[in-house]
Protein backbone atom coordinates (compact mmCIF):
# COMPACT_ATOMS: atom_id res chain seq x y z
CA UNK A 1 0.00 0.00 0.00
CA UNK A 2 1.23 3.78 -0.82
CA UNK A 3 1.74 6.66 1.49
CA UNK A 4 -1.62 8.44 2.30
CA UNK A 5 -5.08 8.27 1.06
CA UNK A 6 -3.66 9.30 -2.83
CA UNK A 7 -6.31 10.68 -5.64
CA UNK A 8 -9.75 10.47 -5.60
CA UNK A 9 -8.93 9.08 -8.84
CA UNK A 10 -7.05 5.75 -7.22
CA UNK A 11 -10.71 5.01 -5.59
CA UNK A 12 -11.18 1.38 -6.99
CA UNK A 13 -8.88 1.91 -9.03
CA UNK A 14 -7.51 -1.77 -8.66
CA UNK A 15 -10.58 -3.84 -9.40
CA UNK A 16 -10.92 -1.68 -12.67
CA UNK A 17 -8.27 -2.32 -13.38
CA UNK A 18 -8.59 -6.12 -12.34
CA UNK A 19 -12.12 -6.10 -14.69
CA UNK A 20 -11.09 -3.65 -17.61
CA UNK A 21 -7.41 -3.69 -18.18
CA UNK A 22 -6.31 -5.07 -21.24
CA UNK A 23 -9.31 -5.97 -22.51
CA UNK A 24 -10.22 -4.86 -25.90
CA UNK A 25 -11.84 -5.72 -29.27
CA UNK A 26 -9.64 -3.38 -31.85
CA UNK A 27 -5.62 -4.45 -33.17
CA UNK A 28 -3.24 -2.65 -32.34
CA UNK A 29 0.49 -1.82 -32.46
CA UNK A 30 2.10 0.13 -30.23
CA UNK A 31 6.47 0.86 -30.66
CA UNK A 32 8.15 2.88 -28.48
CA UNK A 33 11.79 3.86 -29.04
CA UNK A 34 14.14 5.87 -26.77
CA UNK A 35 17.19 7.95 -27.38
CA UNK A 36 20.55 8.26 -25.19
CA UNK A 37 19.44 12.17 -24.28
CA UNK A 38 16.23 11.42 -22.95
CA UNK A 39 13.74 11.46 -25.83
CA UNK A 40 11.05 8.82 -26.38
CA UNK A 41 8.64 8.39 -29.36
CA UNK A 42 5.99 6.16 -28.98
CA UNK A 43 4.13 5.09 -32.01
CA UNK A 44 0.63 3.43 -32.50
CA UNK A 45 -1.62 2.55 -34.72
CA UNK A 46 -5.04 0.96 -33.77
CA UNK A 47 -7.64 -0.78 -36.14
CA UNK A 48 -11.13 -0.54 -35.18
CA UNK A 49 -13.36 -2.49 -38.15
CA UNK A 50 -12.38 -1.30 -41.12
CA UNK A 51 -11.03 2.34 -39.76
CA UNK A 52 -7.79 2.83 -38.39
CA UNK A 53 -6.21 5.85 -36.28
CA UNK A 54 -3.07 6.10 -35.24
CA UNK A 55 -0.64 8.74 -33.34
CA UNK A 56 2.90 9.85 -32.45
CA UNK A 57 3.61 10.95 -28.98
CA UNK A 58 7.28 12.63 -28.24
CA UNK A 59 7.93 12.69 -24.62
CA UNK A 60 10.80 14.72 -23.67
CA UNK A 61 12.40 14.67 -19.91
CA UNK A 62 14.47 17.38 -18.46
CA UNK A 63 15.45 17.50 -14.54
CA UNK A 64 11.63 17.37 -13.04
CA UNK A 65 9.98 18.95 -16.49
CA UNK A 66 8.18 16.72 -18.91
CA UNK A 67 7.03 17.32 -22.26
CA UNK A 68 4.75 15.50 -24.27
CA UNK A 69 4.04 16.20 -28.45
CA UNK A 70 1.22 14.13 -29.85
CA UNK A 71 -0.15 14.28 -32.99
CA UNK A 72 -2.96 12.19 -34.58
CA UNK A 73 -4.07 10.78 -37.52
CA UNK A 74 -6.83 13.82 -37.69
CA UNK A 75 -4.16 16.28 -37.64
CA UNK A 76 -4.99 17.06 -34.03
CA UNK A 77 -2.18 18.31 -31.95
CA UNK A 78 -1.93 17.39 -28.29
CA UNK A 79 0.77 18.68 -25.62
CA UNK A 80 0.83 18.43 -21.72
CA UNK A 81 3.97 19.82 -19.76
CA UNK A 82 4.23 18.12 -15.92
CA UNK A 83 6.30 19.51 -13.66
CA UNK A 84 7.42 17.11 -10.90
CA UNK A 85 7.38 18.66 -7.42
CA UNK A 86 8.25 22.40 -7.69
CA UNK A 87 7.40 21.98 -3.76
CA UNK A 88 7.26 18.91 -1.96
CA UNK A 89 4.10 16.77 -2.76
CA UNK A 90 3.10 19.20 -5.14
CA UNK A 91 3.11 18.22 -9.28
CA UNK A 92 1.44 20.58 -11.70
CA UNK A 93 0.28 19.89 -15.38
CA UNK A 94 -0.44 22.28 -18.30
CA UNK A 95 -2.31 21.15 -21.67
CA UNK A 96 -3.89 22.07 -24.55
CA UNK A 97 -4.86 20.43 -27.61
CA UNK A 98 -4.83 22.20 -31.43
CA UNK A 99 -6.88 23.58 -33.05
CA UNK A 100 -9.26 23.43 -30.64
CA UNK A 101 -8.05 27.40 -28.56
CA UNK A 102 -10.90 26.60 -25.50
CA UNK A 103 -8.79 22.93 -24.53
CA UNK A 104 -6.19 24.79 -22.63
CA UNK A 105 -6.02 23.65 -18.87
CA UNK A 106 -4.54 24.27 -15.57
CA UNK A 107 -4.08 21.14 -13.47
CA UNK A 108 -2.24 21.38 -10.04
CA UNK A 109 -1.74 17.89 -7.68
CA UNK A 110 -0.81 17.39 -3.84
CA UNK A 111 -0.20 14.72 -2.76
CA UNK A 112 0.11 14.56 1.97
CA UNK A 113 -0.01 11.88 4.19
CA UNK A 114 -3.54 12.58 5.11
CA UNK A 115 -4.50 14.40 1.73
CA UNK A 116 -4.71 14.07 -1.54
CA UNK A 117 -6.20 17.14 -4.06
CA UNK A 118 -6.82 17.69 -7.41
CA UNK A 119 -7.62 20.95 -8.80
CA UNK A 120 -7.72 21.91 -12.62
CA UNK A 121 -8.97 25.16 -14.23
CA UNK A 122 -10.04 25.83 -18.20
CA UNK A 123 -8.27 28.89 -19.80
CA UNK A 124 -10.98 30.17 -21.39
CA UNK A 125 -13.67 33.38 -20.65
CA UNK A 126 -15.74 30.87 -18.38
CA UNK A 127 -13.68 28.31 -17.57
CA UNK A 128 -15.20 24.94 -16.54
CA UNK A 129 -13.13 24.18 -12.76
CA UNK A 130 -12.92 20.95 -11.35
CA UNK A 131 -11.79 20.10 -7.61
CA UNK A 132 -11.23 16.09 -6.62
CA UNK A 133 -9.95 15.73 -3.32
CA UNK A 134 -9.57 12.69 -0.40
CA UNK A 135 -9.00 13.24 2.91
CA UNK A 136 -7.96 9.96 5.40
CA UNK A 137 -4.92 7.46 5.05
CA UNK A 138 -3.64 4.39 3.32
CA UNK A 139 -6.40 2.46 5.23
CA UNK A 140 -9.51 4.31 5.06
CA UNK A 141 -9.99 7.32 2.67
CA UNK A 142 -13.15 9.41 1.92
CA UNK A 143 -13.47 11.55 -1.19
CA UNK A 144 -15.27 13.76 -3.86
CA UNK A 145 -15.11 14.88 -7.41
CA UNK A 146 -16.82 17.99 -8.55
CA UNK A 147 -17.07 19.92 -11.57
CA UNK A 148 -18.45 23.56 -12.05
CA UNK A 149 -19.88 25.33 -15.23
CA UNK A 150 -18.89 28.98 -14.95
CA UNK A 151 -20.66 30.06 -17.82
CA UNK A 152 -23.79 28.33 -16.50
CA UNK A 153 -23.48 28.07 -12.65
CA UNK A 154 -24.11 24.45 -12.46
CA UNK A 155 -22.42 21.48 -11.36
CA UNK A 156 -22.07 19.23 -14.34
CA UNK A 157 -20.25 16.45 -12.21
CA UNK A 158 -20.72 15.44 -8.23
CA UNK A 159 -19.55 12.69 -7.35
CA UNK A 160 -18.56 10.81 -3.93
CA UNK A 161 -16.60 7.51 -2.68
CA UNK A 162 -15.11 6.27 0.11
CA UNK A 163 -12.64 3.33 0.23
CA UNK A 164 -10.90 0.67 2.72
CA UNK A 165 -7.73 -0.98 2.18
CA UNK A 166 -5.61 -3.53 4.07
CA UNK A 167 -2.78 -6.05 3.07
CA UNK A 168 -4.85 -8.32 0.50
CA UNK A 169 -8.56 -6.89 0.14
CA UNK A 170 -9.32 -3.53 -1.51
CA UNK A 171 -13.43 -1.81 -0.79
CA UNK A 172 -15.02 0.73 -1.83
CA UNK A 173 -18.23 2.55 -2.12
CA UNK A 174 -19.19 5.51 -5.22
CA UNK A 175 -22.16 7.87 -5.51
CA UNK A 176 -21.30 8.77 -9.21
CA UNK A 177 -24.14 11.02 -11.72
CA UNK A 178 -25.51 13.44 -8.94
CA UNK A 179 -26.80 10.49 -7.20
CA UNK A 180 -28.28 8.87 -9.68
CA UNK A 181 -25.17 6.01 -9.75
CA UNK A 182 -23.94 3.88 -6.73
CA UNK A 183 -20.88 1.35 -7.41
CA UNK A 184 -19.32 -0.97 -4.93
CA UNK A 185 -16.17 -2.68 -5.83
CA UNK A 186 -13.94 -5.39 -4.52
CA UNK A 187 -10.34 -6.49 -5.12
CA UNK A 188 -9.04 -9.26 -3.30
CA UNK A 189 -5.43 -10.57 -3.59
CA UNK A 190 -4.98 -14.20 -2.91
CA UNK A 191 -1.26 -15.49 -3.84
CA UNK A 192 1.24 -12.59 -4.31
CA UNK A 193 3.71 -14.83 -5.53
CA UNK A 194 1.74 -15.83 -8.73
CA UNK A 195 -0.23 -12.39 -8.95
CA UNK A 196 -3.62 -14.42 -8.28
CA UNK A 197 -6.64 -12.06 -7.64
CA UNK A 198 -10.50 -12.23 -8.05
CA UNK A 199 -12.54 -8.93 -8.05
CA UNK A 200 -16.18 -7.60 -8.43
CA UNK A 201 -18.54 -4.86 -9.09
CA UNK A 202 -22.13 -3.74 -8.70
CA UNK A 203 -23.70 -0.57 -10.35
CA UNK A 204 -27.38 0.19 -9.80
CA UNK A 205 -28.77 2.98 -11.66
CA UNK A 206 -31.66 4.82 -10.01
CA UNK A 207 -33.29 6.36 -13.57
CA UNK A 208 -32.98 3.16 -14.98
CA UNK A 209 -33.69 0.95 -12.27
CA UNK A 210 -31.00 -1.15 -13.66
CA UNK A 211 -28.05 -3.26 -11.91
CA UNK A 212 -24.46 -4.65 -13.67
CA UNK A 213 -22.54 -7.17 -11.68
CA UNK A 214 -19.48 -8.13 -13.30
CA UNK A 215 -16.61 -10.83 -11.94
CA UNK A 216 -13.62 -11.35 -12.57
CA UNK A 217 -10.32 -13.31 -11.38
CA UNK A 218 -6.40 -12.97 -12.77
CA UNK A 219 -3.37 -15.62 -12.34
CA UNK A 220 0.53 -15.65 -13.46
CA UNK A 221 0.80 -19.23 -15.41
CA UNK A 222 4.46 -17.99 -15.38
CA UNK A 223 6.71 -15.28 -14.31
CA UNK A 224 6.01 -13.66 -18.25
CA UNK A 225 2.59 -14.95 -18.73
CA UNK A 226 -0.63 -13.54 -16.86
CA UNK A 227 -4.27 -14.66 -17.74
CA UNK A 228 -7.42 -13.13 -16.98
CA UNK A 229 -11.09 -13.25 -17.13
CA UNK A 230 -14.26 -11.55 -16.23
CA UNK A 231 -18.53 -12.14 -16.99
CA UNK A 232 -20.90 -10.27 -16.23
CA UNK A 233 -24.73 -10.51 -15.29
CA UNK A 234 -25.76 -10.04 -19.03
CA UNK A 235 -24.09 -12.87 -19.98
CA UNK A 236 -20.61 -10.87 -21.73
CA UNK A 237 -17.87 -13.23 -20.88
CA UNK A 238 -14.35 -12.01 -21.99
CA UNK A 239 -11.08 -13.66 -20.99
CA UNK A 240 -6.99 -12.89 -22.28
CA UNK A 241 -4.16 -14.18 -22.12
CA UNK A 242 -0.83 -11.46 -22.00
CA UNK A 243 2.81 -12.59 -22.88
CA UNK A 244 5.80 -10.77 -22.09
CA UNK A 245 8.22 -12.15 -24.37
CA UNK A 246 10.58 -9.69 -23.44
CA UNK A 247 11.66 -6.70 -20.82
CA UNK A 248 8.54 -4.83 -20.70
CA UNK A 249 7.70 -5.91 -24.52
CA UNK A 250 3.74 -7.29 -24.24
CA UNK A 251 1.80 -9.52 -26.85
CA UNK A 252 -2.22 -9.61 -25.90
CA UNK A 253 -4.70 -11.74 -26.94
CA UNK A 254 -8.17 -11.09 -25.65
CA UNK A 255 -11.71 -12.12 -26.78
CA UNK A 256 -15.11 -11.74 -25.77
CA UNK A 257 -18.17 -13.83 -26.28
CA UNK A 258 -22.30 -13.05 -25.52
CA UNK A 259 -23.30 -16.33 -23.63
CA UNK A 260 -27.04 -15.28 -24.20
CA UNK A 261 -26.01 -15.35 -27.96
CA UNK A 262 -24.04 -17.56 -29.09
CA UNK A 263 -24.69 -17.18 -32.80
CA UNK A 264 -23.01 -14.36 -32.97
CA UNK A 265 -19.36 -13.49 -33.83
CA UNK A 266 -16.85 -13.49 -30.51
CA UNK A 267 -14.91 -10.34 -30.60
CA UNK A 268 -11.25 -11.05 -30.96
CA UNK A 269 -8.78 -8.06 -30.11
CA UNK A 270 -4.74 -8.08 -30.61
CA UNK A 271 -2.23 -6.00 -28.91
CA UNK A 272 1.22 -5.81 -29.40
CA UNK A 273 3.29 -3.54 -27.69
CA UNK A 274 7.22 -3.37 -28.28
CA UNK A 275 9.53 -1.13 -26.31
CA UNK A 276 13.47 -1.27 -25.79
Amino acid sequence: MGKGPGLYTEIGKKARDLLYKDYQSDHKLTITSCSPTGVAITSSGTKKGDIFVADVNTQLKNKNITTDVKIDTSSNLFVTVTVDEPAPGLKSIFNFKVPDQRSGKVELQYLHDYAGISTSIGLTANPIVNFSGTIGTNVVALGTDLSFDTKSGNFTKCNAGVSFCNADLIASLTVNDKGDAVNASYFHSVNLLTNTAVGAEVTHSFSTNQNTLTLGAQHKLDPLTTVKARVNNFGKASALIQHEWRPRSLFTISGEVDTKAVDKTAKVGLALALKP
